[in-house]
């Protein structure tokens, strides 16, 4: 059954924000995309997304205009080998760090990481609680250091739907032209 859009929960502010840096009409991967939220937000924005989930359900009921593949992400071998790179790479509220070096390869040239979800502290708060659900401090700075530039960045606490604590970031594999080499890439800030 494919929920209607209105449906779904509204997207993550952090994804709204930032999806102005992705090519028009690029593709994008929704990793662990869930019953696709971040998805339908994205087709609706005329890009072609990719939402990947293992729960067959979920994919099954993935809105119209976004294609899904079932696949369990932490077994075996990377299963998007075959999808070639994508302008935007979405992945929040999921943690598995032996996929980091899968997602900042599935990046093409300019494309653009909106990585957010549950850090260090959130178990204080509620789940999840276990050290392998949470990332540590500037651990995704970390991840993305000399490979990806940073255009944003944030680690602390959000209130809403409900008291976490959480890391977020936004950064891009740079595209550079040939005759600008030097010259550092300007990226429009939202604001």
């Amino acid at each position: 059954m494919t929920l209607p859009h209105s449906t779904l929960s509204p997207p993550s502010a952090w994804l709204t924000r930032w999806a102005h840096l992705i090519r028009p009409g690029g593709r994008v991967l929704d990793l662990a995309c869930g019953s696709g939220r971040h998805a339908a937000w994205l087709a609706a924005q005329g890009f072609a997304v990719l939402g990947v989930d293992r729960d067959a359900e979920a994919i099954a009921g993935l809105p119209t205009g976004v294609q899904g593949r079932m696949a369990d992400l932490e077994q075996g071998t990377w299963p998007l080998a075959d999808a070639g790179q994508f302008d935007a790479v979405v992945v929040t509220n999921y943690l598995h760090r032996p996929l980091w070096p899968h997602l900042l390869d599935a990046l093409a040239p300019g494309g653009v990481l909106v990585y957010e979800t549950f850090a260090a502290g959130n178990e204080t708060v509620g789940k999840p609680s276990r050290p392998d659900f949470l990332l540590r401090p500037g651990e995704l700075l970390d991840v993305t250091r000399g490979v990806l530039r940073v255009v944003g960045y944030e680690d602390g606490t959000v209130e809403k739907p409900r008291t976490a604590f959480v890391q977020r970031i936004c950064a891009v594999r740079e595209a550079r032209d040939a005759d600008a080499q030097d010259a550092p890439p300007r990226y429009k800030l939202p604001g």
